[in-house]
C-alpha cells in the first residue's frame, strides 16, 4: 500500500521547491542563446549538443552578423573557431550545409580513374574518369566539388561529387599538392619547376600571384589565425614559413641532418605543429609562433601520413606498417598497431570518428578502428591507389591536402 506523505513534512519540501523556482525566474542567462542557424557560426545555440549553427559557406558572399569583424571573410565563417579550438568545428556528425545530402563516400586516385567506393557496403559504387591520372582527390574549399590533382601530366581536373561529371582542366605545371587559404579567397599550389607557391583563384584556377620558395614545397599547413602557411621541403630537410597576406616566406626552420620532413598538422590549440618524418620514425614538435623546433616524438620507422581524431585528443600517426596515436596533451605515444600493408597512407577519418580509412599502393583500401586498430572494411580495388579521400568530412571549410578541415 502507498502511504502519504505528513502534511507536516511536505510543506517544506513545496516551499523549497518554489523559493527555487522564484529565484531561477529572476535569473536571466549572461549569455543569449540562438537557435541554429540564426547568429554568426560561433554564437551559442539552444540546447547542448544542438547542430552547429553553420553559414552558408561561399568566399563570395555578402557579410552577415559578422560583418564588423576582421576575423571573418566574406563568406560569413570566422577563420579561427571560438576559443581557440582548431577542430571546434569538425566533431562527429558536424557537416557544413554544403556537404549535407551528399552520401558518405571514399574517393580513390588510382590511375585513370577514381574508384569511388560505399563505406557502408565496402563495395566499389562507381568510377569518375577525370580524362587526367589522379594522384591525389582534393575537396574544394566550400565542399562543393572535388579536384583531381594529375602530378604526370601537370593538371588540376574539376569533378562535381553528385553528377560525377568533370569540368575543363586546368594546366598548372609542377604541382606538388592543392591548398586552400581558411578564408576561402586563394588557392595555393606548390609547385616544384621552379620552386614557388602559386596563388590561384580558388574556383577557376586563374594564376593571381607567385611566391618564389628557398626550396621544394610539399605538404602544407596553415596558422591558427590563418596568417601563415607552413610547409615541409623533404629534400631539403627543412620547412618554410610564408606570409600570406605579404606573400613572401617569412622563415625558414632546417632540421637535424638525416630528416626528411613530410605531411604535418597543427594541434588543437594552435600552439604547436606536429610534422612526420619517415626518416627518423616519429614527428617533429615545432612551436607554432617562434617557428622554433621544441623536440621530437618516436613513433615508428617511416612515419609519413598523418591524421586526427574526431575528438581532436590523439594524432594518428601511419608509416612503416605500423598506426600510432600520440596523445596531444602528454605528447606521447598512448597506442601501437600492426597494419596490413606496409606502404599505407591515410585519406581521412570517417565522420562519426571510429574508423581511419587508408589505402596501399599494392590495390587495397581498408578501414582501422580508431578504438582499438583493427582492420573493419577491406576492399581490393586493383591498381596502384596513390591517394584517398573521406567525403563528405565534418567541418565548416575545407583547406584541402589530405583530409585538411576547420
Amino acid at each position: 500500500m502507498i502511504r502519504a506523505r505528513p502534511r507536516a513534512a511536505a510543506l517544506p519540501f513545496a516551499a523549497a521547491l518554489a523559493m527555487a523556482a522564484g529565484v531561477l525566474a529572476g535569473c536571466d542567462s549572461p549569455v543569449p542563446f540562438h537557435r541554429p542557424g540564426e547568429r554568426s557560426p560561433d554564437d551559442p545555440v539552444v540546447g547542448l549538443g544542438g547542430p552547429a549553427p553553420y553559414l552558408s559557406v561561399r568566399p563570395d558572399a555578402k557579410r552577415g552578423t559578422a560583418a564588423n569583424d576582421p576575423a571573418v571573410p566574406d563568406g560569413g565563417v570566422p577563420v579561427a573557431p571560438a576559443g581557440g579550438r582548431v577542430y571546434a568545428a569538425t566533431g562527429p556528425g558536424m557537416i557544413a550545409p554544403n556537404a549535407r545530402g551528399l552520401p558518405p563516400r571514399i574517393y580513390v586516385a588510382n590511375g585513370r580513374a577514381i574508384d569511388v567506393i560505399d563505406p557502408a557496403t565496402a563495395r566499389i559504387a562507381g568510377r569518375l574518369r577525370p580524362g587526367a591520372a589522379a594522384s591525389r582527390v582534393v575537396p574544394s574549399w566550400d565542399l562543393r566539388r572535388l579536384w583531381a590533382t594529375d602530378r604526370a601530366h601537370d593538371l588540376l581536373v574539376p569533378v562535381g561529387p553528385r553528377s560525377g561529371r568533370r569540368g575543363r582542366p586546368v594546366k598548372v605545371a609542377g604541382a606538388a599538392g592543392l591548398y586552400f587559404t581558411p578564408d576561402g579567397r586563394d588557392a595555393l599550389v606548390p609547385a616544384r619547376r621552379p620552386r614557388r607557391i602559386d596563388v590561384r583563384d580558388p574556383r577557376t584556377m586563374a594564376l593571381r600571384a607567385t611566391v618564389p620558395m628557398p626550396c621544394s614545397a610539399g605538404h602544407a599547413g596553415f596558422s591558427i589565425g590563418g596568417a601563415s602557411l607552413v610547409t615541409t621541403c623533404t629534400a631539403a630537410g627543412a620547412l618554410a614559413r610564408v606570409d600570406l597576406t605579404a606573400r613572401r616566406v617569412a622563415g625558414t626552420l632546417r632540421l637535424p641532418d638525416g630528416a626528411r620532413p613530410g605531411d604535418l598538422r597543427l594541434s588543437p590549440d594552435g600552439t604547436v605543429f606536429y610534422v612526420a618524418d619517415a626518416a627518423k620514425g616519429g614527428v617533429w614538435l615545432i612551436d607554432a609562433r617562434r617557428f622554433a623546433l621544441l623536440g621530437f616524438v618516436p613513433t615508428a620507422p617511416g612515419a609519413r601520413g598523418l591524421a586526427i581524431s574526431r575528438d581532436a585528443r590523439r594524432l594518428f600517426v601511419v608509416g612503416g606498417g605500423r598506426l600510432t596515436a600520440v596523445d596531444f596533451r602528454t605528447r606521447r605515444v598512448v597506442s601501437d598497431w600492426p597494419l596490413p600493408a606496409g606502404n599505407s597512407v591515410p585519406g581521412g577519418v570517417s565522420s562519426d570518428g571510429t574508423a581511419l580509412w587508408l589505402a596501399d599502393r599494392a590495390g587495397l583500401v581498408y578501414a582501422v578502428s580508431t578504438r582499438t586498430g583493427r582492420v573493419v572494411r577491406k576492399i581490393r580495388v586493383g591498381g596502384h591507389p596513390t591517394g584517398l579521400c573521406v567525403h563528405p568530412q565534418p567541418g565548416r571549410y575545407s583547406l584541402g591536402g589530405t583530409g585538411l578541415y576547420r
